[in-house]
């Protein structure tokens, strides 16, 4: 009877809190219940406003002239002129993001916007279209108190209508597109198209990392590429350079492995070869971001890492790999277990510099050990005999040939202002130096010709007191790698360079390249000047300092479509510290020989230069040149003078360094050197140094 009572109680007690979480449950749906009819109140109250301000507006706009309703009062004031029509929070906002002034896109479309009106605005990249916008879409919410809880059965209508929509434009885009001439169709669409647009075809791992990296519009070489290479199509394509040529051949590959499901035990399935490793680095770099939501395997190998850790790496199996030409040599010829026989996807980028520094012998012998059978993509910004040459070596089936700036009048960007000015050898650096000083709280790019001249000012310009880093080609990669990702991140800087840094990088916002040595040709002042005015609507200043012998250059760049204007330039505020330079460089022993190895490092690369017609080593005047280096007497420096009738030296990967690679001289040879000595000094032999 006991036990019998025991099982009664616990009975009633479990009946007891089963009452109470019955009541519990049904006050809480009544309680959801009543939010939602006082939420559903308030949005039938807004519109209400909404609809009566509307019927407002219409009224004042019959008594004002045409689309410019109200907008000319806001398109010269600030944000503050919002208050009270835009809430608290977002202004602060903004204040915090640093804008304070309304662009004319933001004054003439917020107003009308936060009004409830449908608008179609037009205006360029970099405008402030995206603020235009999201301040409207946010304050709608912020006004609605729109809050998580909105019932999913309206959000999956919702998606149902945006569907019907997508459909339904989509008909209408097959219906133009057959009106459309031959090869063509579809591109003119899909070029002023987003990233949508490739959905279906690009996987949506893919897609939400672009829209991640903040991509949403397809720039021209994009569009263009990326469908052909979806189909497995071989392309080589020809564009300037920040025009969007890296996503254009990323998408694709990362796209190949996907489909494919590639996995470490396949090997190697995509190799994308670059010329230099700070280009390597920024290739990487996006890679990466575009892989964030796939498991695919991929790294980056390049001279001056760590070989032992790449290749216990490649071992492993890396799917997707970026590499520079000499380093994947030296891993395919010597790492035994780098499986590239699975190969799918070979990617050249830069194809011309990869040449032009003397990658020739390399890219051919990397050729004659990959697989045949693959897809291969070819990407530079400039064509050359070399680059098709490489291009029959490379792409065994016939391409497509991709090139959107072939009919266009400049061949450099819109955005960019360029001009030269002329400054005789004794004034060079005086004049560089007041440049600097004016700019230092812009991004500068300065171009030497060797990488002892970039050395040699880095060190006298810090020394000074005007703070600048540098890249060339004899530091360590840890240090390269260091100055440019400090370079990249800052808003303001000077960076001293040689032409390691003129191909590919994407370094933000650069106010002012000036090439304080001339280029080479004038492709290369086309790839020096592409780091500055990059993307669409970018904007920049390029500076070309000649001396008044230099000046039929400026023939060659009207011939390759490159317009420029002389810069007015007051020689009465240029700053008169030749003096002190001299005294500088005659009382410090390691600015001395620095200056020293600098000055001869010019002389040689200036005799070494592709077009002798217009840069010659005769015209030079040696003392006024010794003079821009603070030396008031030229130090001696070894040269031949019939350089320019034999074969030109190879650049390498340095970027400015010229290496010789014929036999010792003879004494046939060694009779036709120059020799400059210096005055007074004593010499016990024909030759004081050697090149």
């Amino acid at each position: 009877m006991g036990g019998l009572n025991i099982q009664q109680k616990s009975m009633k007690r479990k009946l007891k809190n089963h009452g109470k979480k019955k009541l519990k449950l049904t006050l809480e749906r009544e309680s959801e219940k009543k939010e939602k009819r006082e939420s559903k109140e308030e949005c039938e109250d807004v519109e209400m406003e909404n609809t009566t301000a509307k019927e407002d507006n219409e009224e004042v706009a019959q008594t004002l002239p045409g689309s410019m309703v109200g907008l000319e009062i806001l398109s010269q004031s600030s944000f503050e002129s919002l208050q009270g029509k835009v809430c608290e929070n977002t202004l602060k906002a903004i204040a915090d993001m640093g804008f304070s002034i309304l662009t004319e896109i933001q004054a003439r479309s917020i107003p009308p916007l936060l009004e409830g009106r449908d608008l179609v605005g037009s205006a360029k990249t970099g405008s402030g279209k995206t603020l235009a916008f999201l301040i409207p879409a946010v304050e709608l919410m912020y006004k609605l108190k729109f809050m998580p809880r909105n019932e999913k059965r309206e959000s999956k209508e919702e998606c149902e209508d945006v569907e019907m929509e997508n459909t339904t434009a989509k008909e209408d885009n097959e219906e133009v597109a057959q009106t459309l001439p031959g090869s063509m169709v579809g591109l003119e669409i899909l070029s002023q198209s987003s990233f949508e647009s490739l959905q279906g075809k690009v996987c949506e791992n893919t897609l939400k990392a672009i829209a991640d990296m903040g991509f949403s519009i397809l720039t021209e070489i994009q569009a263009r590429s990326i469908p052909p290479l979806l189909e497995g199509r071989d392309l080589v394509g020809s564009a300037k350079t920040g025009s969007g040529k890296t996503l254009a051949f990323l998408i694709p590959a990362v796209e190949l492995m996907y489909k494919l499901k590639f996995m470490p035990r396949n090997g190697t399935g995509c190799i994308v070869i670059s010329p230099t490793r700070e280009l390597s680095m920024q290739t990487y770099g996006v890679l990466k971001e575009v892989m964030k939501y796939h498991h695919h395997t991929y790294g980056l190998i390049m001279g001056g890492a760590n070989r032992k850790a790449e290749a216990d790496k490649l071992e492993k199996g890396i799917n997707i790999i970026v590499a520079t030409p000499g380093r994947l040599l030296d891993h395919l010829q010597n790492t035994p277990n780098f499986m590239v026989k699975n190969l799918q996807c070979l990617v050249i980028d830069e194809a011309d510099r990869i040449l032009d520094i003397g990658f020739e012998e390399e890219m051919k012998q990397i050729l004659n050990l990959l697989p045949k059978r693959r897809q291969t993509m070819m990407f530079s910004a400039t064509t050359t005999q070399k680059t098709e040459a490489l291009k029959s070596l490379a792409l065994k089936k016939e391409p497509i040939y991709v090139g959107i700036d072939d009919e266009k009048e400049k061949a450099t960007v819109e955005g960019l202002e360029q001009g030269y000015v002329v400054c005789p050898s004794e004034k060079r650096f005086l004049l560089l130096f007041t440049f600097l000083k004016k700019n230092m709280k812009k991004k500068v790019m300065v171009f030497f010709s060797s990488c002892m001249s970039v050395k040699y000012h880095h060190e006298l310009l810090n020394y000074i007191d005007l703070p600048v880093t540098c890249i060339h080609g004899k530091q360590k990669q840890t240090k390269r790698t260091t100055a440019f990702f400090q370079f990249c991140n800052a808003e303001s800087g000077i960076l001293l360079c040689t032409d390691v840094a003129a191909r590919g990088l994407d370094i933000p916002a650069v106010d002012w390249i000036v090439q304080y040595d001339p280029p080479d040709d004038p492709k290369e002042y086309i790839h020096r000047v592409g780091r500055t005015a990059r993307g669409e609507g970018g904007r920049g200043n390029a500076l070309l300092i000649l001396r008044p012998e230099e000046l039929g250059f400026l023939r060659y760049l009207k011939q390759a479509r490159i317009p420029l204007n002389e810069f007015e330039f007051s020689w009465s505020k240029i700053a008169d510290i030749q003096l002190q330079l001299e005294k500088l460089i005659k009382q410090n022993y390691f600015l001395h020989m620095s200056a020293k190895e600098a000055y001869k490092s010019y002389v040689r690369a200036y005799d070494s230069h592709h077009l002798k017609q217009i840069f010659d080593i005769e015209t030079l005047d040696l003392a006024k040149v010794a003079v821009s280096f603070g030396f008031t007497v030229p130090p001696a420096v070894d040269l031949k003078v019939n350089s320019s009738k034999g074969s030109r030296p190879r650049k390498r990967g340095g970027g400015g360094g010229f290496g010789e690679f014929n036999n010792p001289m003879g004494v046939d040879e060694a009779k036709k050197l120059k020799i400059y000595r210096q005055i007074g000094k004593k010499h016990h032999s024909g030759r004081q140094f050697s090149r």
